[in-house]
């Protein structure tokens, strides 16, 4: 499958790390956050990187340049930060079948390719990774609405009271058919147009959707606290295997308007 991650956003949460870099290249246990993103897409045997960049994109295309650990990398823009919907369709011309999304701000040690699994052997239209967080962090994400058996009907994003505790997680594969939904999204109440939006409206007209809890824990770097509790994470266990061949050198911050 090939891999889209998302990283086209201004990590205005993450300043002041975020002032003079992309959050993707925001270094947690001596490795920018992007590579944490790929190494985990590498192993699920991505056959290439569709990248999707905004915010300061010069700074990644140069540090990653055509190509990672071997898997060559194209990269899309998203001009104008306008929902993880709307970044998900700059990679539309890309790709023609089933493929993985990851958020490009998040760090992963789990069950992502159990997700992969079911993609593949059961031919669903859409896969994601959900986790139980304490309530007061919910409304930081895509929260879960579940009926009396556990099933997941609806899902709402960032809500300011959320019904559940139950999240997604920044880790999905869908069909194509992705696309259609994505494109008849509307702008939500925050302006933006959500992916989580898109996968109702998949449940909706009747598409697959299978959820997969998370076996293993995972930390969406959005604050500076959160990329410090990722580091501390990361060094109490053995490092993950990566390769980066040609991505050694150090990262600059410029001097850059933020668009």
């Amino acid at each position: 499958m090939k891999a889209v991650v998302l990283a086209a956003g201004k990590g205005t949460r993450l300043r002041p790390l975020t002032d003079e870099l992309p959050k993707g290249l925001v270094t947690i246990d001596g490795k920018p956050l992007l590579t944490h993103c790929l190494d985990e897409l590498v192993s699920l045997d991505a056959s290439e990187f569709v990248i999707v960049v905004g915010y300061r994109k010069e700074q990644i295309i140069d540090y990653y340049g055509d190509s990672y650990n071997g898997v060559p990398i194209t990269y899309v823009h998203q001009e104008d930060p306008a929902g993880l919907a709307d970044a998900l369709l700059q990679a539309e011309p890309e790709i023609e079948d089933d493929f993985m999304v990851m958020l490009g701000d998040n760090v992963f040690r789990g069950n992502l390719d159990t997700v992969v699994q079911r993609q593949q052997e059961q031919r669903v239209d859409c896969a994601f990774l959900v986790e139980t967080v304490p309530e007061d962090e919910a409304s930081r994400y895509g929260v879960c609405v579940t009926n009396d058996y556990g099933e997941i009907i609806d899902v709402v994003e960032k809500p300011d009271d959320p019904p559940s505790n139950l999240v997604m997680t920044g880790f999905y594969t869908f069909s194509p058919a992705i696309f259609k939904a994505c494109r008849l999204v509307q702008p939500s109440d925050r302006g933006e147009y959500e992916l989580s939006d898109a996968i109702d409206l998949l449940m909706e007209s009747g598409r697959t959707i299978d959820a997969v809890r998370l076996n293993g824990w995972r930390i969406d770097v959005g604050y500076p606290e959160d990329r410090d509790a990722a580091e501390q994470r990361l060094t109490a266990e053995p490092p993950m295997p990566s390769s980066d061949s040609g991505i050694t050198k150090e990262i600059e911050p410029t001097s850059m308007d933020d668009d």
